[in-house]
């Protein structure tokens, strides 16, 4: 007897689905039975990278990541020391059934995003979060600064970072401590050389050229992540466009004096109505930061906890994604901007860590066009007061850091299915 040709093609189809969802999967849990979840971060990025079907399974055991099974990745997650489970085809229908019941999604990743680190060449006595947890979970990234920013090479990446930086051209408010430091003063050299390449009348105003080409990075589709004085110093850089906000220490003449009633808040990314601090002297940018009103003078390292937000998977995936981690109280941290005042953020902007009852937020997160950007507050979730000259953390003793996973899931973002985010 013959069959149509249709009919076999038709089976052949039919075959190929039957052997996909057959195929064994391999979990990669995000719960406290994870052995080392910054490490494991890097095994969803090197699937992905490598062409292989990730799935980030949002809600579900911390957020876990179900892989497809082969060898090479058994291999590489021994290797690293990430634990993981083999999982048959039934075991996979039964989780994907779970969650699709209750408050959980899956979120397929499909792109490895290219990652820019915006951080100088040049010597700082202090290391940077971000690049710990990349080079502890063997992400790949690339070195930028003004330069490559300046050029128009943003476009050649997916997501980035700001390193521990002032866009104000203040040299991070270190005037009256560090003033006479070789490290202070070499900054500070470099700087002005390279704005003077670049025809800027001072730092600040290249610095403020360079925050002005990072909106519009975000604005075509780009993701900006920053933690520390990275965020608050910012959007006072944007909102400064034409003021002179800085003094004579740093620019050789005294800030406008109409300088506060100038500022246009419209163009911020997050914050609103904040009040400058002019003063060299003074160790803050604005009233954005709240380090030193968060209430550490009392409670101290001890009992400094923030909470995180828990969204619905379906209906937000991506402060879903953003917050994903095992534990929903997570241990604070400071910084030179430690955390944000709520009654200057934006209505519109997402919050998703805080203090409950308190004007504090920690963790928060917009869009801005075609693009998205996060700010977390404070310099090192592991090292609660990194001071300058400080060793670097050692992250081989905090595999399982709940603050520096909130970072890598950032890191993962850019990764994740578009069309499965707008919901």
């Amino acid at each position: 007897m013959r069959y149509p040709r249709f009919t076999f093609v038709i089976f052949a189809v039919l075959f190929s689905t039957v052997c996909l969802y057959a195929a064994p999967k391999m979990l990669i849990p995000m719960d406290l039975s994870q052995r080392d979840h910054l490490k494991a971060y890097g095994i969803a990025y090197w699937t992905v990278k490598q062409g292989g079907k990730a799935e980030w399974l949002l809600n579900y055991r911390g957020g876990s990541f179900l892989c497809d099974h082969y060898e090479q990745l058994e291999r590489l997650c021994r290797i690293r020391g990430v634990s993981f489970e083999s999982t048959s085809a039934t075991d996979a229908a039964r989780i994907y059934a779970e969650i699709e019941g209750a408050n959980m999604e899956v979120v397929p990743l499909e792109k490895a995003p290219k990652i820019a680190v915006y951080a100088p060449s040049h010597y700082q006595p202090w290391d940077d979060a971000v690049l710990m947890a990349l080079t502890y979970a063997e992400i790949p990234y690339d070195r930028i600064y003004d330069e490559e920013v300046l050029r128009g090479q943003l476009s050649e990446y997916d997501w980035l970072h700001l390193h521990h930086e002032d866009f104000t051209g203040q040299y991070g408010k270190f005037f009256r401590s560090y003033k006479n430091a070789d490290w202070y003063r070499e900054e500070q050299a470099d700087n002005e050389a390279r704005a003077k390449q670049w025809g800027y009348a001072s730092v600040s105003e290249m610095k403020k050229g360079v925050a002005r080409e990072i909106k519009s990075y975000v604005g075509k589709g780009g993701f900006l992540f920053a933690m520390c004085s990275g965020t608050d110093s910012y959007d006072v850089a944007l909102a400064a466009e034409g003021v002179d906000i800085v003094d004579v220490p740093f620019d050789g003449d005294p800030p406008d004096k109409d300088a506060q009633a100038r500022l246009d808040y419209n163009k911020c990314l997050a914050f609103q109505n904040f009040k400058l601090i002019t003063d060299p002297n003074v160790y803050e940018f604005s009233d954005i930061d709240m380090t030193q009103e968060s209430g550490r003078g009392y409670k101290g390292e001890a009992g400094d906890y923030f909470t995180l937000f828990e969204f619905s998977a379906k209906y937000d995936p991506v402060p879903s994604m953003l917050t994903q981690d095992h534990t929903s109280v997570v241990k604070g941290f400071m910084g030179q901007t430690t955390s944000y005042r709520r009654s200057l953020i934006k209505p519109s902007i997402t919050i998703m860590g805080d203090y409950v009852g308190r004007e504090e937020v920690k963790y928060i997160h917009g869009n801005f066009g075609d693009g998205s950007w996060t700010f977390y507050g404070g310099h090192d979730p592991e090292d609660y007061r990194h001071l300058v000259g400080d060793p670097p953390t050692n992250l081989e003793l905090h595999k399982n850091s709940p603050g520096y996973r909130l970072i890598l899931n950032n890191v993962l973002f850019p990764a994740a299915k578009k069309k499965k985010l707008k919901t």
